[in-house]
């Protein structure tokens, strides 16, 4: 009764040293338990911000001068509990501090899904959640349960079907409570208690103009919306970090009273505090500066760092943070988030681990973030950003030929990182640009078995070649497995799998009206007078081993004729149906993206059109992309198809020929 009595009592004169006492007696009454603690039911020290008892400076901050300040005393009696009988992330009394120790906070699945396009099912974001547990991360910014049903769902669902180790990463985003109300009856503040998360994150304005003129509230109401929210929630027995919005904007406004909107959420009992870069227009050094300043005022507080892309600064912005001491990072999995995005952690984890050599969990999971990458664009059906750092297809790219020449020699001469300490790979790129060098990797890794001196001839042939293809709209740069079948045609021990001998394809078409049309493809039937609208047929030859395995000499021709949605599918499924029979492997073969480029517009219809089309083995999961051009976009489509159906097929080839080939290089 004694204890509630005085944690009920509004302090007026902090300088009392009974009262300093009494309420450091309280706070010592601590009940811990893994990844959170709760204190005693109380409501924290809030009004001193505005009663006159600080006289400004370092004295309004937690970390004073005077060893009778309560709220210091407070936090250091909390965490020496903690550094006894907890496994908190803050292991001890001291704070966490980069760059030699650094948590990671993703918010890919809340602040990541508020970029333009990206729509995230429940079910996607528990997948999501599962696979960045097992990455290593410290936290897991699941949703906002009080904005939306989804979230609600996810942290409903959560409690049943997430393992006990993602559970304790899960954080629940919300706010402050609203103005004149306790925090206890503020019913958003309610559904972050229900959603059974570990740790809780509030946003808090801490811009002296953003509280003013923008939320409209008292600045002194708004310093006790904070302390009363963060105190309600730690009473609650739930880890609480404040997103300090607008911090650097705020500091540079007015930097008092962004530092006490600090110390309000210190006497409050948060556990970090994360500056926030809102806008994004903060610049790096202005960062680190601020950071520093910041850090050296409340020098026993975790600090962690919130930064937007929007002037392309968003990871530098991040690493000068932690330069300056930050321990806490919060991004997202390549960088997406509102407006341009938010700091991308698959470039800041592996420089961090990889440049700096931070302490984190997910140090030793970082030659897995490639993967990661490519998980989360596949499960949110992005495509790839193939020039993004460390993890992008193009990030240990190569393609001047004396680029390649030095790689030979040593990897270090032109890469900063070994790529595989990523999980990605080093790539030889084939162009009008390249030298011997380049072709002759492509030619070593195929491993065939030819003399040296035939390797360099066909190099330099094969180099001819693709300088003379490019210069009429080919580009193999994307294309690798047509650059191995020009490879492999060049040697006289290769033998194709099979050989088209003629093909024909047909639209048949009775509604020419173009606004019809669309309107009836959109009907499920599309039938008119027996018809159907906009059909096409296509017939494939194809000339065949008459034995798969090449044991007996002889072929076959087959002939087949298939139906699809344009020529080009109608194509495909004849080409389809003609290898199956003799090659069953082909079922798994699945054709994923179609892309068509127009390369001289002014010709018009008798333009040159380029076709690239990516293949995907569906047990393998190996992906690869082909590459042709001709006048006749039905003849280039055709083409790049047959490339490939025969790298799928390149590994059962033999010795043998069912046509000439040499010609091509002579």
């Amino acid at each position: 009764f004694l204890i509630v009595e005085i944690l009920r009592y509004r302090i007026s004169n902090m300088t009392s040293k009974i009262s300093a006492v009494l309420v450091g007696l309280c706070a010592a009454t601590v009940v811990v338990h893994p990844f959170q603690f709760t204190t005693s039911p109380s409501k924290r020290r809030c009004t001193n911000l505005r009663d006159g008892s600080s006289g400004g400076g370092e004295q309004d901050v937690v970390i004073s001068s005077q060893a009778a300040d309560t709220g210091s005393w407070v936090e250091q009696d909390i965490t020496e509990q903690l550094a006894t009988t907890s496994t908190t992330f803050l292991e001890g009394a001291n704070p966490v501090r980069g760059p030699s120790k650094v948590l990671i906070y993703d918010t890919t699945l809340r602040d990541g899904t508020q970029m333009e396009s990206i729509s995230v099912s429940c079910d996607d974001k528990l997948k999501i959640a599962k696979r960045l547990s097992s990455f290593d991360v410290d936290f897991i910014e699941a949703g906002w349960p009080g904005s939306n049903p989804k979230d609600e769902e996810f942290f409903r669902r959560a409690r049943t079907e997430l393992d006990e180790t993602t559970k304790s990463k899960l954080v629940a985003f919300g706010s402050t409570r609203r103005k004149n109300m306790e925090a206890s009856e503020d019913e958003q503040i309610q559904t972050l208690v229900e959603s059974g998360a570990p740790t809780v994150c509030i946003v808090a304005k801490a811009h002296l103009w953003q509280v003013t003129d923008i939320i409209r509230a008292d600045p002194e109401e708004n310093l006790d919306m904070i302390c009363d929210s963060v105190s309600y929630l730690v009473s609650q027995g739930i880890q609480v970090m404040v997103d300090l919005e607008h911090f650097f904007d705020g500091y540079k406004f007015d930097s008092e009273y962004t530092l006490k909107c600090c110390q309000a959420a210190v006497e409050g009992g948060a556990d970090v505090l994360v500056m926030c870069d809102t806008n994004g227009g903060t610049m790096p050094w202005q960062i680190e500066q601020m950071t520093k300043e910041t850090i050296e005022k409340f020098s026993k507080t975790t600090f962690g760092i919130h930064c937007h892309n929007d002037c392309g600064l968003a990871v530098a912005n991040t690493l000068m943070s932690v330069q300056g001491g930050v321990g806490l990072i919060q991004g997202t999995i390549n960088g997406i988030g509102e407006r341009t995005g938010n700091a991308d952690l698959t470039s800041i984890v592996p420089s961090l681990a990889l440049h700096v050599g931070s302490d984190m969990k997910c140090k030793e999971r970082v030659n897995d973030i490639t993967s990661l990458s490519r998980f989360l664009d596949e499960t949110l059906n992005r495509q790839p950003d193939r020039s993004a750092p460390y993890v992008g297809a193009s990030a240990f790219a190569h393609k001047g030929g004396l680029h390649v020449a030095a790689l030979e020699r040593s990897p270090d001469s032109y890469q900063h990182v070994d790529p595989a300490k990523v999980g990605n790979e080093l790539r030889v790129l084939i162009s009008e640009l390249s030298g011997r060098q380049n072709i002759l990797g492509k030619i070593k890794k195929l491993d065939l078995d030819v003399g040296e001196d035939v390797v360099r001839e066909r190099a330099l042939v094969i180099l001819e070649r693709v300088k003379k293809l490019e210069s009429l709209g080919y580009t193999f740069e994307g294309a690798d497995a047509s650059v191995e079948l020009m490879i492999l045609h060049s040697t006289t021990t290769y033998c194709p799998p099979f050989r088209v001998m003629d093909y024909t394809a047909q639209v048949y078409d009775t509604n020419v009206d173009s606004a019809s049309r669309v309107m009836s493809k959109m009907e499920q039937e599309r039938y008119h007078g027996g018809v159907p609208a906009g059909l096409a047929r296509a017939t494939v030859k194809v000339q065949l081993h008459e034995d798969p395995d090449h044991q007996e000499e002889g072929f076959l021709n087959r002939l087949e004729v298939a139906e699809g949605d344009g020529p080009v599918d109608a194509l495909a499924n004849a080409l389809k149906q003609a290898l199956i029979p003799s090659h069953p492997e082909l079922e798994n073969l699945k054709l994923i993206d179609y892309k068509v480029r127009i390369l001289d517009a002014e010709l018009a219809t008798r333009a040159a059109t380029r076709v690239m089309i990516e293949f995907e083995n569906t047990i393998t999961g190996q992906k690869y992309t082909t590459v042709s051009v001709d006048r006749n976009i039905i003849s280039a489509s055709l083409n790049a198809m047959v490339d490939g159906f025969e790298y799928a097929l390149k590994e059962l080839a033999a010795s043998c020929m069912i046509d000439d080939y040499d010609h091509m290089f002579e």
